[in-house]
């Protein structure tokens, strides 16, 4: 597996950090032997970080550069391959959340996403895993690290208790994501802060960790729809919390995603207009904050839509779990995700735009994009809880043959809007055709009944119909560029197979 260069090793000649690197570097021989040398590794490095509070703000900075260093030279060097202790993971998680050096926030936010996919703690048996690791357990094919250290604090206890040791309790989750919302826009207003950046990327690695707990566990779930596996996900836990309201995590989730999905890849000058080159830019204390901010954002934007997609993928195999009776009281009700972020997208076409711009996964958009004109569609075409089998419409095909009659095509468009519904059928014909040729139809699992029914030929002549609609309505109709591709692509598609 391949690890990030050493970089600056113990043996730096570090200005203010020479007393405690020999300290360390005394004991170096104790890190490879067993479990002592677990416990050597932990108090070695440790005392790296046990420096006078007189001391002044560079030396701090410096021992806690070369305690990093430490880490990342004793755990994810080859050859000396000891994962951290509970207490060394801590650490280096404060160093994260609470240190206001941008060196420091960057170097702990690298080192613990090398730490978690060189160390995870849930994982298949197929799955690269170092032998080095804690001991751990099997369940159901699922190999989970007994004496793992998470992040997260989800028991009751946990979430009774300040956060400040080190944890992260569903409510300060919920938490993190309204301090990036206000940090975005104190950035509307030309007002940096390092909090704001740091907020950004602690939360991108919580959903990292979240992510690696899950998806495990949702494969081992699909070979043996053992419901405990995913019952016991942090992510289920979190989500579960008497004290969390779900339903304001994914309105905020959702809204924040609008928040920073403003254009903000361009370097902006400040009010004064006085900074335009990178140059000055970099001489500026600001300099640096500003230039890391956009991918900040765009890489927590990602991390926005991970976050929404496990929510939905655990939905789903809770969906399962019940049919199956599974699902007891214990689990309680919850209302499924999509729900929620469906609402949403009804109430502002701006968080609309957004939204299916950034969600860019086929399958999970064409079915957001079916059920989103389910809402808007005529009451007689819509399913019955008592219908058996599952309707026409359910399809994207189905949707697209709404739009040949003239009348329901015309209620679909002035009930959603002519931008927004070109939108969404701009967006569900590209997904569409990304199944399409991801997929056969015989072969896809979860997206054969969005991709069913029809040959692609069809789709295409039923696009171009569709699209057709808003004409009949509006001779002066003007088509977006995004519309206006994918009326091209059909076309082509069309006139491809009319030759051939």
């Amino acid at each position: 597996m391949e690890t990030r260069k050493r970089g600056r090793g113990l043996g730096a000649n570090r200005e203010g950090g020479r007393g405690n690197q020999n300290k360390y570097q005394k004991n170096e021989s104790n890190f490879n032997r067993g479990r002592g040398g677990r416990v050597g590794l932990e108090e070695n490095t440790l005392a790296i970080l046990d420096t006078s509070s007189s001391a002044s703000f560079h030396h701090l900075l410096d021992d806690r550069l070369a305690f990093l260093d430490a880490v990342r030279s004793a755990s994810l060097v080859p050859e000396n391959d000891n994962p951290p202790t509970k207490k060394m993971f801590v650490a280096v998680f404060q160093i994260l959340k609470d240190e206001s050096s941008l060196d420091l926030i960057i170097a702990s936010y690298q080192l613990l996403f090398e730490l978690n996919k060189r160390y995870p703690w849930v994982y298949l048996p197929k799955m690269e895993k170092s032998e080095s690791s804690t001991p751990s357990k099997v369940h159901c094919g699922l190999i989970v690290a007994e004496e793992a250290w998470s992040p997260f604090g989800c028991n009751e206890r946990d979430e009774a208790t300040d956060t400040s040791g080190g944890s992260i309790n569903p409510l300060a989750f919920h938490s993190l994501m309204q301090d990036i919302a206000k940090g975005a826009t104190e950035e509307r207003r030309n007002t940096i802060e390092i909090k704001s950046l740091q907020n950004m990327l602690l939360f991108q690695y919580l959903v990292n960790v979240l992510e690696g707990d899950l998806f495990p566990r949702i494969h081992a779930f699909k070979e043996s729809l053992n419901w405990i596996l995913l019952r016991e996900c942090i992510l289920n836990k979190i989500l579960g919390s008497r004290k969390l309201s779900y339903k304001d995590l994914i309105k905020d989730c959702m809204s924040l995603i609008g928040d920073l999905s403003c254009d903000k890849t361009k370097i902006t000058c400040d009010q004064k207009g006085k900074r335009t080159s990178l140059a000055e830019l970099q001489k500026d204390c600001h300099g640096p904050l500003e230039l890391a901010l956009p991918e900040v954002e765009k890489n927590t934007c990602l991390a926005l839509k991970k976050l929404l997609q496990m929510i939905m993928e655990l939905d789903s195999s809770r969906n399962i779990a019940d049919m199956t009776g599974l699902i007891t009281r214990a689990d309680g009700a919850r209302i499924p995700a999509a729900e929620i972020i469906l609402n949403e997208l009804s109430y502002s076409s701006d968080l609309l735009f957004s939204f299916f711009l950034l969600f860019d996964e086929p399958e999970w958009k064409l079915k957001t994009i079916v059920q989103y004109f389910q809402k808007y569609i005529p009451k007689s075409s819509i399913r019955t809880r008592r219908s058996n089998g599952s309707s026409s419409d359910a399809t994207f095909d189905g949707i697209l043959k709404c739009f040949s009659n003239e009348n329901s095509a015309k209620g679909i468009i002035k009930k959603m809007r002519p931008d927004v519904t070109q939108l969404l059928l701009a967006h569900g014909f590209q997904a569409f055709l990304s199944l399409s040729s991801k997929h056969s139809v015989e072969d896809a699992s979860d997206s054969k009944q969005d991709v069913r029914g029809s040959s692609i030929m069809e789709i295409c002549e039923n696009v171009v119909s569709a699209f057709a609609c808003f004409r009949k309505e509006d001779k002066q109709f003007t088509f977006s560029p995004f519309s206006r591709e994918a009326l091209f692509t059909a076309a082509s598609v069309l006139s491809t197979g009319a030759r051939s």
